[in-house]
């Protein structure tokens, strides 16, 4: 398998799903602006969201894919089919009761967590009867990123990665089609998620019964296996609870702030996803199968270069997505969401919010590589006490630039926390022996350094230009289109000058 290969396929399914999140982000923001309603539905959405990470794409991948590359590579079929009806069995059990409980519980979990809307009964109560909506789709989310990490496991990168498209595809859809239908129309909002995470499910299924692994849910409870993922998964939770509380906490303060600044926060990330998962959870999804594999065979010089692989691949793309979201953050916005009732002023402030979350974006994009570098090894402690670490720093830094900066001071604290992250991560798998670096990181890092500089010059000289980012849309997508192309043209012919070549980060892996 050409690992190139397949993050190009892995990054072009998720820029598909990326690119159809910008058009959702944008109906939305036509549709329903930045304010009371979108303040309500962001909060409810978050929560769902915020237990898909610790459930599916967070503590129990890190824990169930170690274990799952172990059975393919050392068992027969017949044991990991065994394997995987156990754990999707008790997977679902859990999910069932935490989304009955989520939904009983709805109106203590929005106090906690957005105490601010306490102070508005019509905001509070919409925000519940949102989230009640939406809670179920931690259970379809989560036995979808299940299936997903089995085509992983499988080498099938792209289904999973083209699974995410079901879900803007079914907000696209509610938003034009049906909101006009419901009272009040950001309702329509949480039934196409709810749609969306039954759609993600159903379309990965036919794909496992292709390669052999869609045995039928079973009750285990006695089953070695399964308490060997959960005894993982307990400090793994805890670990991805951690980052998850961050991004809590942090609505809590914006609860507290401007009416619009969680929505302001929501755009801003919505833009730091797009790299983050084209790049980053792109390549964490393909390096964490087969760093297991070389953890498993003890292949310890295998492991250490596929982990110098992913990061110098890292850096490549992700210094200049930094630069560029940070140079052009006003067009972006401007060009992506400033129609109908999404005004010059919530532009500005998501802009704010933007140019301060860029800040991270190497940082969180580390990050993903990095920590399959611990989990391969089912080593998953030691990430845990960085995210304590780093927690800790995060609400300190919130409490310094919160009050000079708004909500752009919640944006920086993540920012900077990802950054102290990846760089502790870094670190210790350095310290521990896990990870030698390869030979020729300083030529490679003053190479890219010249690269990011002219491209650099370039978008800001580009700025410069007499364009009215408030103008006709076709105008503004197609001057922001030129732009952001000779960036990317100077960007890698620069590269191309000084002697890199594709093939050089070209890896095979068996």
């Amino acid at each position: 398998m050409n690992l190139l290969k397949a993050l190009a396929t892995v990054s072009s399914m998720t820029m598909v799903s990326r690119v159809l999140g910008f058009v959702r982000d944008a109906i939305i923001a036509r549709v329903f602006g930045a304010g009371l309603a979108t303040d309500a539905f962001f909060v409810a959405f978050k929560l769902p969201n915020l237990l898909r990470r610790v459930f599916a794409e967070g503590a129990f991948s890190q824990a169930f894919v170690p274990v799952l590359a172990e059975y393919k590579q050392q068992r027969g079929e017949d044991e990991t089919r065994h394997f995987l009806a156990a754990v999707s069995g008790m997977l679902a059990l859990v999910l069932l009761v935490v989304t009955a409980l989520g939904m009983l519980v709805a109106p203590w979990i929005i106090w906690i967590s957005a105490p601010g809307f306490a102070n508005d009964t019509g905001k509070f109560d919409l925000t519940v009867e949102l989230l009640r909506i939406t809670f179920p789709y931690i259970l379809f989310i989560s036995l979808s990123s299940l299936a997903g990490s089995v085509l992983n496991t499988w080498n099938r990168f792209s289904v999973p990665a083209f699974t995410p498209t079901f879900l803007n595809i079914s907000f696209i859809l509610c938003a034009l089609v049906l909101a006009p239908y419901f009272h009040p129309p950001v309702l329509v909002l949480a039934w196409a998620v709810f749609i969306g995470g039954i759609l993600q499910l159903a379309y990965q299924l036919p794909y496992l019964k292709q390669v052999g692994m869609l045995p039928w849910p079973r009750l285990a409870l006695k089953d070695a296996a399964v308490w060997r993922i959960i005894r993982q998964m307990g400090p793994a939770i805890f670990g991805v609870s951690i980052a998850q509380i961050s991004l809590v906490i942090n609505t809590i303060f914006a609860s507290f702030l401007a009416s619009g600044s969680v929505s302001w926060m929501y755009y801003a990330d919505r833009l730091m996803e797009f790299p983050t998962g084209v790049l980053g959870v792109a390549l964490g999804t393909i390096l964490l199968p087969s760093l297991s594999k070389h953890a498993a065979n003890n292949s310890a010089d295998d492991y250490s270069k596929l982990l110098d692989w992913g990061m110098r691949l890292s850096l490549l793309l992700a210094v200049p997505a930094t630069v560029g979201l940070a140079v052009l953050s006003q067009p972006l916005i401007a060009t992506l969401f400033m129609y109908g009732k999404f005004s010059a002023h919530d532009a500005l402030m998501t802009q704010r919010a933007l140019i301060a979350y860029a800040i991270g974006l190497l940082g969180l994009i580390l990050v993903k590589v990095l920590a399959p570098g611990f989990y391969a090894r089912q080593n998953i402690k030691t990430p845990v006490k960085i995210a304590i670490l780093t927690l800790l720093l995060t609400q300190l830094m919130n409490l310094a630039f919160v009050f000079p900066l708004k909500h752009a001071g919640l944006a920086l604290s993540i920012g900077l926390g990802a950054c102290l992250n990846a760089g502790l991560l870094l670190y210790l798998l350095i310290k521990q022996g896990v990870y030698e670096p390869q030979p020729g990181w300083r030529s490679f890092l003053l190479r890219l350094g010249v690269a990011v500089g002219g491209m650099a010059a370039l978008l800001v000289a580009a700025l410069w230009l007499p364009i009215n980012w408030h103008g006709h849309s076709w105008l503004r997508v197609t001057w922001l289109s030129a732009i952001i192309m000779a960036g990317v043209v100077m960007y890698f012919g620069l590269l191309f000058a000084q002697g890199f070549r594709p093939s050089d980060f070209m890896r095979r892996e068996h």
